[in-house]
């Protein structure tokens, strides 16, 4: 695509923001538009002269495209560098990796939070609702825009593996490998509850407005905090809960109160809750859960997931779960394994032993690191990237 604003040297430097104008919509599922349209991104690496190294990261519900840089907002590393690095399985030596900002999200892509041309005024609800496959399309158009037609790797865990294999679904000539982790093809009636419980704890607080909040100069900070607490619940199992906390005091004695917490456990929780409302959008939390509960790769294909991989035969699969995952369970990736080979798919498939549960894709994982790094080292030989 000619509109983009960004010049090459930014793009194979570091990234930045594509801007599609009114005349080059997104469409979403739903049938709306949008337009003009913002896709925030990060590059590591550079592109090669074959424009075959492209590797796209797809993020989970909280992050965002800082997957290996410092974050803005927070001062912290990013989310995934452990993995993206000099010497780690995504070398940016070896590899173009991109990671950008879904759709619906608050850091930089067009969300709820932007402006909307029409009135000039933050969108608030009367943003569009949004598929998973709604943001792979987004993504299939900042490939376009970078001149990349192909990728050497979609790689994501939990929302970010729901975009893989949506990839894999929509656009399987335009990729040579995908890895899911930690994902499943649909979203449970378990992870819908979850995410019900969320989002009325965001529009039960006061300050939430109708979701009209910025224009009253007030966030919704409890709700969305309260929100965070109850999902990050189902990011960690019983045996990392219990392992981490315990029944440990928070200070000598009981409070015999509410207001302080009492445990260990509960001043976490809490701190969770209080340092995600300083980089994240409630509205956008709302319509990104909305996005994953809607997630049912099989339904648009006569309900048979392998109907869905049907035309994705050269694209060669890895899946990876954890054993103590509780919010994608291993007998959910294996239900996808099961759906490649049915359409005749090449997949590889590990069950990784852990008690770190859901978050063990972002934490110092080695079995996790060491299968990453073989399938990309047996895929690059395949691809024949130096």
């Amino acid at each position: 695509m000619s509109q983009t604003v960004i010049e090459s040297p930014a793009i194979e430097t570091n990234g930045g923001t594509l801007r599609l104008p009114a005349d080059a919509p997104l469409r979403l599922d739903s049938g709306a538009t949008l337009a003009p349209l913002e896709i925030a991104y990060k590059t590591y690496g550079r592109l090669n002269a074959e424009r075959s190294n492209a590797v796209l990261v797809c993020h989970a519900l909280t992050g965002d495209q800082h997957a290996a840089s410092v974050h803005p907002i927070t001062g912290k590393p990013g989310w995934w560098n452990r993995v993206i690095g000099p010497g780690l399985p995504l070398d940016p030596d070896r590899y173009f990796i991109i990671c950008t900002n879904v759709v619906g999200g608050c850091m930089g892509s067009t969300g709820p939070s932007s402006i909307d041309p029409a009135t000039g005024k933050p969108f608030g609800l009367t943003f569009p609702v949004i598929t998973i496959a709604d943001m792979v399309r987004a993504q299939a158009m900042l490939l376009d825009a970078l001149g990349i037609e192909t990728l050497f790797a979609a790689v994501g865990g939990s929302m970010g593996g729901m975009q893989v294999l949506q990839w894999a679904a929509d656009y399987p000539q335009r990729l040579h490998s995908a890895v899911c982790i930690a994902a499943a093809a649909r979203h449970s009636a378990q992870n819908i509850a979850f995410h019900e419980v969320g989002r009325q704890a965001i529009m039960a607080d006061p300050d939430w407005r109708g979701g009209a909040y910025e224009a009253h100069g007030v966030r919704p900070e409890k709700g969305l905090a309260v929100a965070r607490m109850a999902a990050h619940i189902t990011y960690l199992s019983e045996a990392a809960l219990q392992r981490k906390f315990g029944r440990e005091l928070q200070r000598d004695g009981l409070s015999w109160g509410f207001d302080a917490p009492d445990f260990q456990v509960e001043s976490y929780l809490r701190y969770q809750g209080a340092s995600f409302v300083d980089r994240f959008d409630a509205n956008s939390y709302l319509y990104i859960t909305r996005a994953l509960d809607y997630f049912d790769l099989a339904a648009s294909h006569g309900g048979v997931l392998a109907n869905a991989f049907r035309r994705a035969r050269d694209v060669r699969f890895c899946v990876l779960s954890f054993s103590s995952d509780w919010l994608y369970s291993t007998g959910e990736s294996r239900d996808i394994v099961r759906a490649l080979n049915a359409a005749g798919c090449r997949a590889s498939f590990v069950e990784i032993e852990t008690d770190k549960g859901h978050d063990a894709i972002f934490l110092e994982e080695p079995v996790l690191h060491s299968a990453l790094r073989g399938f990309f080292e047996s895929q690059a030989t395949r691809r024949g990237l130096a």
